[in-house]
């Protein structure tokens, strides 16, 4: 069986983030990547299936820049046995990217059975690469998964949804699975596994080896600023009960015509 696991590596979330000179991203120099933290579940869910399996092959592919690999060789000194990198430095939006990891996935010569994902990457919550990549590959897709079992060709899953009901699904494989929190626990990458991870292959592509361009993009992304400063908060002194029938009057005044929350 072959799994694949798309991962994204996003800045830190302790990381302080600041719009790039020209509006159009953020500045990257600086920033502390790690793996998309739902990403992590993708990986742990393969990683189970291939302790139970050991023919099984799980491969991590990642699209982005190739100055700091950091996602995919935590992937692998997790357990994966190989990674894909599509290196870019461009700023992609989620079309480009699903079509690169389709052709990434396509160019590795293996099929898959199962591919796995996080449900979104929290820095731009797109939520959309996922269902992308299953519509290229045609394949059945089913997001924010919380429960995961496999029965020979048959794929079991329940995912949550409003209102705290939980739908439950069986496809056949080949399918998408995009991983939401609760599906598992995800391990930690112990000493031997970082000292594998250094030599096992990583295949790099260019974006015109997996066929993409400008002409398929279908966002672009500009504006890119902090929000405004909060003003400095009003304090108001109500310990003499003389007072305190004004200065309620005007806190109210305050909220209604200033603050607008009521």
């Amino acid at each position: 069986m072959n799994i694949f696991v798309c991962v994204k590596q996003v800045p830190d979330t302790e990381t302080k983030v600041i719009p790039s000179g020209d509006g159009k991203y953020i500045e990257t120099s600086s920033i502390k990547w790690i793996m998309n933290p739902y990403d992590e579940l993708a990986v742990e869910q393969a990683l189970l299936l291939k302790g139970s399996d050991a023919t099984i092959n799980v491969t991590v592919v990642r699209v982005g820049s190739v100055k700091d690999t950091e996602a995919l060789r935590t992937a692998m000194a997790m357990g994966a046995d190989d990674a894909i990198i599509v290196e870019t430095d461009e700023i992609l939006d989620s079309y480009m990217t699903a079509k690169a990891l389709k052709a990434a996935i396509e160019k590795s010569g293996k099929s898959p059975d199962l591919i796995f994902s996080g449900k979104q990457a929290i820095d731009d919550d797109c939520l959309q690469v996922p269902q992308l990549l299953a519509q290229m590959m045609n394949f059945p897709s089913v997001s924010v998964v919380t429960a995961f079992a496999i029965d020979g060709g048959t794929v079991k899953l329940s995912r949550e949804i409003e209102g705290g009901a939980v739908e439950k699904y069986e496809v056949t494989k080949p399918v998408m699975v995009a991983c939401n929190k609760g599906l598992n626990t995800p391990r930690y990458a112990s000493l031997p596994g970082i000292m594998k991870a250094k030599k096992k292959p990583m295949t790099k592509y260019s974006l015109a080896d997996v066929g993409v361009s400008e002409n398929d993009r279908k966002i672009k992304y500009s504006g890119f600023h902090l929000p405004p400063e909060k003003p400095p908060g009003k304090k108001f002194d109500a310990m003499d009960e003389a007072n305190q029938a004004k200065i309620v009057k005007e806190v109210v005044g305050l909220l209604r015509n200033e603050a607008k929350v009521i």
